[in-house]
């Protein structure tokens, strides 16, 4: 029997729902076919969760554990870690030096996906559409009024490497710029400025099974609070999210081809799921998020429902994409 760990928790403000995450996991992967662990990563401290709350470190030597005096090696990783260091290749890069598969894409390819400027500018090469923005580095000055001034108003000011929203602000006024730089960067060390696209949000999942491409039915997400923010992604009631969402023909064809269009191009592996802005005029990429929500409630899930693919089928095709 295959020996699982499912790797949570991380560095960001999406730790809870991360775990969250592992738990949904767990409970979903056939334990007939694979005996599985849930591997907790801190800053200080990683270590495995036992079903009974037992806590046991980690030995990161070789990223095994001792379970009631026996050691344990672990033939693959499921990644469930939303942000840093599950999402931004950190970790990726450790297994990868220990010879260890992981159902996530490579270290490259997340370091890349997870730099929201990096992965924009390798979306618009290879023939995607995406929104103008400027970048602002911690420490250095910057004019608002010359930004505001090029991007318009409303805009975005986010930090370049984070998820869930985490320190994202929509800047209505120029009064509220500064804040929303200075919140962007207690949330990270770069920032992006991003002009306003007003349309439909779209997210559409795509998965490679065996050397085949699979594109999951997309999502429109109608948010009630400004925009899809952290409140509106995890709070029941804040959002609605359609799935499959009501498409013309046309535009349903063109948000999945870019989406497996962009999946070959950045080298994704596993789940990605692809979040776009449709206005009347075109199809706008906004990010790509390489280690999507996995409760039962969250966007992936829904679309593989929607297709008739249960959550364990789903986890259990992630594993066989990398289990020999």
């Amino acid at each position: 029997m295959k020996k699982i760990a499912i790797v949570c928790g991380g560095y960001s403000g999406e730790y809870e729902i991360s775990i969250s995450s592992a738990k949904v996991v767990k409970k979903h992967l056939d334990p007939s076919r694979y005996e599985s662990y849930v591997i907790v990563v801190q800053k200080e401290r990683w270590y495995h969760l036992d079903d009974d709350g037992t806590q046991t470190d980690v030995d990161k030597n070789d990223f095994s554990i001792k379970v009631r005096g026996k050691k344990v090696v672990f033939d693959a990783v499921f990644n469930a870690i939303h942000g840093v260091p599950g999402e931004d290749g950190q970790l990726l890069g450790y297994l990868d030096m220990l010879g260890i598969p992981y159902t996530s894409s490579s270290f490259t390819t997340s370091a890349l996906t997870f730099h929201k400027h990096f992965c924009k500018q390798i979306a618009a090469e290879a023939g995607a559409n995406v929104s103008p923005s400027i970048v602002i580095n911690k420490g250095e000055s910057y004019d608002g009024k010359e930004i505001i001034k090029t991007l318009g108003l409303p805009l975005f000011v986010k930090p370049t490497r984070n998820g869930s929203s985490v320190g994202v602000s929509k800047v209505s006024i120029e009064e509220d710029f500064d804040k929303a730089v200075e919140d962007a960067f207690n949330a990270g060390d770069q920032v992006m400025c991003e002009k306003f696209v007003k349309g439909r949000e779209l997210a559409c999942t795509v998965m490679e099974v065996k050397g085949k491409t699979m594109v999951f039915p997309i999502t429109e997400i109608v948010s009630k609070n400004e925009f899809f923010d952290y409140e509106a992604k995890y709070t029941s009631g804040k959002s609605d999210e359609i799935t499959p969402a009501d498409l013309d023909e046309v535009s349903e064809i063109e948000v999945k081809a870019t989406s497996a269009m962009l999946y070959d191009k950045l080298e994704c592996k596993g789940f990605a799921r692809f979040d776009y802005i449709l206005t009347p005029k075109q199809l706008v990429f906004i990010e790509v998020n390489i280690v999507p929500g996995m409760s039962e409630a969250s966007i992936m899930p829904k679309q593989a429902a929607c297709m008739g693919i249960s959550l364990d089928k789903l986890f259990g095709l992630a594993l066989e994409n990398i289990l020999d």
